[in-house]
């Protein structure tokens, strides 16, 4: 009887493919142009770790996730943004990193990312420290190491912190934005003349108008604008105004230190600008409103119907602006019944009044359906627009503007016994309007 040998092949093992995403960070750019880099070498490494898993199905997915100059206190970084993206989408089982500090230097912001690994059942690996999450004593450990990483990255910032400040003490340029008027050279700030000369004429130009307003219009005219080519706004201005780099001043946290550059301006301009706008704007018109036309000057009438005229008085320091009725001074009191008025509570009461009007709906389509009999192609919208610019702004124009704009708007303002009355000007409101839209405006209807 023969016996037939039969050989016995064992089971062979089915292996899954794990598809591992390597994530890899550098806080600070430098080195990061070399042909060789600290990404490289992170992505090398964890590379390696992987091949090293072969026979338990690890692969390397393709996509890249490298993250070069963002910190690690963040989670705001495009490829970790890409990488969890992946991950919620299934395309990702686990996570390689060369440290566990590359993933983030936060206990909260790691506790975050350990949820999203959870929720789409992912695993992370961290190739230079080896412990296990699913237990106890492994949790505790990735706590400890992640809270050394926090307190690492804490007292980085903290040398930084104190480095840069030092080095403001000493006057020395330390990075950011470079303010126009400057350029950088071995981390130095040296004169770019063609804006130099631009920050002398803002400087010099604001403290003759006194109103950053008509400084606006005035740069605008003048084709002045900013090193990006926009149009210097009321913000830009004031920030420009306050920067005390042109004076040869380096800032920290408030404190002026002497820098190392040169100033743009002298210390008198710089003195004479601050001063002005150390008072609020509307103080600012007061102070100088007799110094340009009365706001009302020949266009207030009393009762009688006879013509009101500006006239004041003083009384120690103060000075008392009125407006007094013709027949009373020529006439005596008793020709009418409203003999003179405060100014400044008229005055405010006309602006008030004309602020509402320019605000009323009705008004606003009037205004429109005249504009559009010379540019079709004005909306009610831009009219609107136009006429709500003036409202928050006016107290910043100087006073010869503000009396400009009521001479252009108001024919007549008729003063009764219970109030006042306002006839507008025909045409005004469409001239007012034109002068509101700004050139883009008006280059975006042509």
């Amino acid at each position: 009887m023969s016996r037939t040998a039969a050989t016995a092949h064992p089971a062979r093992k089915v292996v899954q493919k794990v598809r591992c995403a390597i994530y890899t960070r550098k806080s600070s750019e430098e080195g990061l142009d070399m042909e060789f880099n600290s990404l490289d070498a992170q992505r090398e490494a964890c590379a390696a770790y992987v091949v090293s898993q072969k026979a338990e199905g690890w692969i390397t997915v393709p996509d890249r996730y490298d993250d070069g100059g963002i910190s690690g206190g963040t989670l705001e970084r495009p490829a970790l943004k890409r990488l969890i993206a992946d991950i919620e989408l299934g395309k990702v089982d686990v996570v390689v990193v060369y440290k566990i500090d590359r993933l983030s230097r936060s206990l909260m912001d790691f506790a975050k990312l350990v949820d999203v690994f959870e929720r789409r059942g992912v695993t992370f690996v961290s190739v230079t420290q080896s412990f296990n999450t699913t237990t106890s004593m492994g949790r505790l450990t990735l706590n400890v190491l992640l809270s050394f990483a926090q307190f690492e990255r804490e007292v980085i910032g903290e040398r930084i912190r104190d480095k840069v400040a030092a080095s403001r003490k000493k006057g020395m340029w330390m990075g950011g934005s470079v303010p126009f008027g400057y350029r950088v050279e071995n981390r130095k700030l040296l004169i770019r003349e063609e804006e130099a000369a631009s920050v002398r004429v803002i400087f010099d130009r604001f403290v003759k108008l006194g109103s950053i307003m008509l400084l606006m219009r005035e740069l605008a005219a003048a084709g002045i604008r900013s090193r990006r080519g926009h149009r210097l706004d009321k913000g830009s201005l004031y920030k420009l105004l306050n920067n005390r780099v042109y004076i040869g001043d380096a800032v920290h946290k408030g404190v002026a230190y002497p820098g190392e550059h040169q100033a743009i301006i002298d210390l008198d301009l710089w003195s004479r600008a601050h001063s002005i706008m150390g008072e609020s704007p509307r103080t600012r018109a007061n102070k100088t409103r007799l110094a340009g036309p009365t706001l009302l000057r020949g266009l207030i009438f009393s009762p009688n119907g006879d013509a009101m005229s500006p006239s004041h008085t003083r009384k120690g320091d103060r000075l008392y602006r009125y407006y007094v009725t013709q027949s009373v001074l020529k006439r005596g009191p008793e020709t009418c019944p409203v003999r003179r008025l405060p100014a400044a509570e008229i005055e405010d009461a006309v602006v008030e009044q004309l602020r509402g009007l320019l605000r009323a709906p009705e008004l606003i389509v009037r205004t429109w359906i005249a504009a559009k009999t010379h540019d079709d192609r004005i909306t009610e919208a831009d009219v609107r627009e136009a006429f709500e610019r003036l409202d928050p702004t006016w107290d910043e124009l100087f006073p010869a503007e503000q009396a400009r704009l009521v001479q252009l708007l108001v024919e007549r303002v008729d003063v009764r016994t219970d109030g006042i009355a306002i006839r507008l000007r025909t045409g005004g409101l469409t001239a007012l309007l034109t002068e509101l839209r700004t050139p883009t405006d008006q280059r975006e209807a042509a």
